[in-house]
């Protein structure tokens, strides 16, 4: 795996032939490394937690369904390369996953600036998220986002502490509406440690 590289360019990627004769391994390999990079919080939220590598297939998978050329190329590369992890922070997809769509409707108008109440908890030290600033999630009235971007950054301090197994991190949501707290398990942490420098 490819953790601790922060950009893809270019000409990282693959000719569309190639990506397709790959795919099925390529997605089946992926599907194995984000099990260790998703963590729910809640009865309805999802942290999947992004790296290189997931926005690498996230990009050829794009590629592949839209098969836009060069120019979709560009504004693949533009959209996803700020999801990949700087070597200080974690970088996370949260998505409020409910099918039904009254009730996620209803939930959703419940959340509103919900990215302002979520922040990773590192032995009592919180490391607050930090939205993408590409669109506002929260409409005037008050309805969330279903997805939200979000980066984590950290201190060298924390960093460290979150690479330390003997202190405690934990992922928190602290809005009034959605209150809840997961626990970080010793896998996802262990995986997400490769995107910390």
């Amino acid at each position: 795996m490819t953790a601790q590289k922060r950009e893809i360019t270019r000409d990282d990627i693959l000719p569309l032939e190639t990506y397709a004769a790959q795919r099925k391994e390529r997605r089946t390999k992926s599907a194995e490394m984000k099990r260790t990079r998703r963590l729910g919080v809640g009865a309805f939220c999802t942290f999947y937690f992004e790296n290189y590598d997931t926005m690498f297939q996230q990009i050829h998978e794009m590629l592949y369904i839209e098969k836009g050329g060069e120019e979709q190329i560009a504004d693949e590369l533009a959209a996803y390369n700020p999801l990949i992890p700087n070597g200080r922070e974690l970088v996370a997809t949260v998505m409020f996953e409910i099918n039904d769509p009254v009730q996620r409707d209803k939930e959703l108008r419940r959340l509103a600036h919900v990215e302002d109440f979520m922040f990773v908890d590192i032995g009592g030290e919180r490391a607050k998220a930090v939205p993408e600033q590409d669109v506002e999630r929260t409409t005037a009235d008050g309805k969330t986002s279903s997805v939200h971007f979000l980066h984590f950054p950290l201190t060298d301090e924390q960093a460290a502490k979150f690479k330390d197994p003997s202190v405690e991190v934990s992922l928190v949501i602290s809005h009034e509406n959605y209150g809840h707290i997961a626990m970080i398990p010793k896998d996802v942490r262990e995986a997400l440690a490769g995107d910390l420098a």
